[in-house]
């Protein structure tokens, strides 16, 4: 069997899938810098004194702030469903290399954009920005379906979307130093483009679509992952997408509800942690970067701690696959509910610190608890899943910031932001509770090739004989009239 294949067979100990599983990693990094640093740097451009006061400030209110921390997701919204077409049709390199060179060439061009056309302008390029990057999620899927054997399979993706949580802790600690450094705030814009093109260059030297046509494999390890997928015969075929069925699956339909959930809590905390600490708890951005920092650091860490605990328990055969995901999507989404509950009634900066450290820092186990559960349903149509579930997900990241701009309309106010928390606690809480009821981690039955011949509702399969050759054919009620050569029972 699989699982008792030597060591030999496998290939190198450090193979090719572990190279595309570091840049993966990488991409990750790069692209959410370029994501997650508008929150830093807007509070760094509203209030100069507490950087580089070298630099231009602007009078931005909460409103503005809000319009530019969700105009990312306008765009990103809009180019989901277009990575499958452009990941589908050619190939997973070229696609992910589109969505972070295109990234980086506008971070490049942010400040100078900035000054000519003020938060509008800063609008319309974040908003650039997520149409390119829009491209990158469901490309990194297909990317990992590819590469990974199905043994590797979760191991190897959380490893891959650890980059989340790094490049979260990066995107909020590295711009608050440069913010202070020199380079001022313009700064953070040309760290991230300069990052995202250096992995460009990794990407295009050492980075394939698949084991099929990688340059640098070796044949041991591109027969062990291509024999682990049960495609012996080496051929890439393009299968036909079943619309119905997925749109129409119940695990897949809970997967979406649990990832809006998840995007939801997530994207209210990545984004308004440096307002709330620098409004309510008027920290200036030096001690906001540290303590806003602090919870990715705690998310990282418990990211492998999970992993670690997702390995003991399968191999210890304690749980199942879709048990052990729906502990760990558990405890990632409601303990962190039980502190959004708290954190909008303490009055203390370190109990918030506490709460806030604790909410985001144990959410890491979303990654692996639902984060990969696209690829466990149907690993052939990932791309599709995700360009499905993102379109889907990202209006919950667009309007998270935007509900915060309604709901505060006075940012000294506590109680404001108390309601903000609480209703991420609800969603979190509601949102993993229907998942533990209605997600599986079984490969679905539309995820076979032959899906689309064999499993129309107006058609039956039907076997026929050519050249001494079982043949497994679909025909409607007209004709298998018209058709003599059917075998009989």
């Amino acid at each position: 069997m699989i699982k008792n294949r030597r060591l030999e067979d496998k290939g190198p100990a450090f193979g090719i899938r572990h190279v595309q599983v570091i840049l993966l990693f990488l991409c990750l990094i790069v692209n959410y810098i370029g994501r997650q640093n508008a929150s830093v740097s807007v509070v760094a451009m509203t209030n100069a004194k507490s950087t580089n006061p070298d630099f231009p400030e602007y009078n931005w209110n909460e409103t503005h702030k809000s319009y530019i921390l969700s105009s990312f997701y306008w765009g990103y919204s809009l180019t989901q469903c277009l990575a499958t077409y452009i990941c589908r049709h050619f190939g997973s390199k070229p696609s992910m290399l589109i969505a972070t060179a295109g990234s980086a060439l506008l971070s490049a061009i942010t400040p100078m954009a900035i000054g000519l056309g003020g938060w509008q302008v800063y609008c319309g390029i974040r908003t650039l920005q997520g149409l390119f990057q829009g491209l990158l999620l469901p490309t990194l899927h297909d990317h990992l379906a590819k590469w990974s054997p199905i043994e590797e399979r979760t191991r190897l993706g959380a490893l891959s979307l650890t980059g989340l949580e790094t490049g979260n802790l990066l995107g909020m600690a590295v711009p608050g130093l440069i913010a202070h450094s020199r380079w001022g705030w313009p700064g953070i814009s040309y760290f991230s483009a300069g990052f995202s093109i250096f992995w460009c260059l990794l990407w295009i030297i050492f980075a394939d679509s698949s084991p099929i046509v990688s340059r640098l494999i070796s044949p041991e390890e591109k027969t062990y992952i291509l024999t682990s997928q049960r495609k012996n015969d080496g051929k890439q075929v393009k299968i036909p997408i079943p619309w119905k069925a997925i749109l129409t699956s119940i695990p897949f339909a809970s997967l979406v509800s649990v990832r809006i959930a998840s995007i939801w809590g997530m994207g209210t905390m990545q984004s308004q942690i440096p307002s709330y600490l620098h409004s309510i708890f008027l920290m200036n951005i030096g001690e906001n970067t540290f303590y806003s920092t602090l919870p990715y650091v705690v998310m990282l860490i418990m990211t492998y701690v999970y992993l670690i605990f997702a390995d003991v328990l399968l191999k210890k055969n304690i749980f199942s696959l879709t048990g052990v995901k729906k502990t760990i999507n558990s405890f990632a989404m409601w303990i962190p509910a039980i502190a959004l509950f708290g954190l909008g009634t303490v009055d203390r900066a370190t109990s918030a610190i506490i709460l806030m450290t604790i909410s985001i820092g144990v959410s890491g186990g979303v990654s692996i608890g639902s984060g990969l559960n696209a690829i466990d349903l149907s690993a052939n149509h990932a791309v599709v899943l995700m360009g499905i579930l993102n379109t889907v997900t990202s209006i919950a990241s667009m309007m998270a910031p935007l509900f915060v701009g309604v709901i505060v309309t006075d940012e000294t106010d506590r109680s404001q932001w108390q309601i903000v928390f609480w209703t991420s606690a609800l969603v979190y809480f509601f949102g993993n509770l229907q998942f533990i009821i209605f997600s599986s981690t079984e490969t679905q039955p539309w995820n076979d090739e032959k899906y689309m011949l064999v499993s129309q509702d107006d058609k039956q399969p039907q076997i026929r004989k050519v050249n001494s050759v079982l043949e497994l054919r679909t025909y409607d009620d007209s004709s298998m009239k018209n058709d003599t050569s059917l075998l009989k029972e």
